[in-house]
């Protein structure tokens, strides 16, 4: 399975959902650790993306140096998606130089933390990263616990030895409804089933999935099956 999206923030401009022919779209929810920092398009964005059918996830870009600025952050970000549904991932966004010149285990310890905070508030969380910097900044730990969403372009497959369920695969790509470049990815994981499934992303116990169980009782006779919502 192969579903082909978009990721996009403020830099896309108005985007026309509507000419948007894509599977899914990870939408930036901002940066940092106040809520001023909110994306300036991810209320419209978001909006726009599930007024036109299309499956979303968010993303938050991380300047955290430490565990309790990655929890500040986690807490903004929680703040923001509030209230909405993500069929995908919600992603942190690593990739400051700063934040890399840490090193490999106080990164991970960054990187862990915050995700942690994500799963324990009942979000289906993931890392964003390069190829590069998945394989040199993350440890053992990071790379195997969560879902990677890696970034590499002028590939015919990313060159990083892990597990991934996205990749970023351009910066360039040009589609019907956005203005100017914008980034293309592919995704091999049915994010969407597991998601709803778990109760996960804003989706209530009520929505983990479309099947019903039903017995009924007709000239004293039993029947009982699962009915699917069409």
């Amino acid at each position: 399975m192969t579903k082909k999206g978009i990721d996009v923030s403020e830099w896309q401009g108005d985007i026309n959902w509507f000419e948007v022919d894509k599977d899914f779209v990870i939408i930036r929810a901002g940066y940092g650790r106040e809520l001023s920092q909110k994306d300036k398009k991810f209320e419209r964005n978001y909006s726009g993306a599930k007024g036109a059918g299309i499956p979303c996830g968010a993303y938050w870009y991380s300047y955290a140096m430490s565990e309790d600025e990655a929890r500040s952050e986690a807490k903004v970000f929680l703040e923001v998606l509030k209230g909405k549904q993500f069929e995908y991932p919600v992603y942190l966004d690593v990739e400051e130089q700063k934040v890399l010149s840490l090193g490999r285990e106080k990164v991970s310890a960054i990187i862990s933390v915050f995700l942690k905070e994500m799963e324990n508030a009942g979000y289906f969380s993931g890392l964003y990263m390069s190829a590069y910097q998945l394989t040199n900044y993350t440890n053992e730990y990071i790379k195997k616990r969560f879902a990677v969403w890696v970034a590499n372009y002028d590939v015919s497959k990313p060159n990083y030895s892990g597990s991934y369920g996205m990749w970023q695969s351009s910066s360039k790509g040009s589609i019907s409804g956005i203005s100017g470049n914008v980034d293309i990815d592919e995704c091999y994981v049915d994010y969407p089933k597991i998601i709803k499934e778990a109760g996960d992303n804003g989706f209530s116990n009520d929505e983990k999935n479309d099947k019903v169980s039903v017995t009924i009782n007709i000239d004293g006779r039993t029947f009982s099956g699962m009915l699917e919502e069409q």
